[in-house]
């Protein structure tokens, strides 16, 4: 959770950059505030370090969590992107202190979404080499691996709906809060669940 507290704050960096615009960090901080304060005082979090388990020691290992919260940061800011959006009244934004024109929300939420498709689609193909060298099967049907291909779909259907549809506003809004609800349940709620991912804690 550290990590992906650092991913989505690089990400919205980056964000700020491009865009020029400071308001987008009011939405998409909190979501790193929420994540490093969750790896600092959940009891689910251990402070110890413990030896890798023979299946964690592999450089498909280390490609597959870094692409994933590389994309899961994306979806991050576009949530909150999106939230911003759903709030936003239509017009030009009248100061450099104020939310960007609704128009451009609109794009940095399907630009997020794309960017964050990438990288979960290189670490969803990842995982599976890792699995296939740790446990001789590329795909399980995992809870997780269920999830995250659930996950996938949500923002494919996205994608599909902008580009072949001409979905935007409102509609891709919605989508992408459902994705992210679906990122949530992917790292969170399958822990839950009896499975190979079980091993690892919420806190990892």
């Amino acid at each position: 959770l550290v990590f992906y507290a650092l991913c989505i704050t690089l990400v919205y960096l980056v964000v700020e950059r491009r865009t020029g615009n400071r308001t987008i960090g009011a939405v998409s901080m909190p979501l790193a505030f929420l994540a490093m304060a969750y790896a600092s005082l959940s009891p689910d979090m251990s402070d110890r370090i413990q030896p890798l388990i023979p299946a964690l020691k592999s450089n498909w290992l280390i490609a597959h969590v870094v692409t994933c919260f590389i994309g899961y940061a994306a979806f991050a800011v576009a949530f909150g992107v999106s939230l911003m959006y759903l709030f936003k009244r239509p017009g030009p934004a009248p100061s450099a202190g104020a939310m960007p024109p609704i128009e451009t929300l609109d794009e940095l939420t399907h630009q997020l979404v794309v960017f964050g498709f990438l990288f979960l689609s290189a670490g969803i193909i990842t995982g599976a080499v890792w699995a296939n060298s740790a446990w001789g099967r590329y795909w399980g049907w995992d809870p997780k691996e269920t999830w995250s291909l659930v996950t996938w779909f949500v923002y494919a259907a996205l994608l599909h709906a902008r580009l072949t549809r001409g979905w935007r506003g409102r509609r891709i809004a919605y989508l992408s809060i459902a994705g992210f609800a679906a990122v949530l349940f992917t790292y969170f709620g399958v822990n839950l669940l009896p499975g190979l991912h079980s091993y690892q804690s919420m806190g990892q």
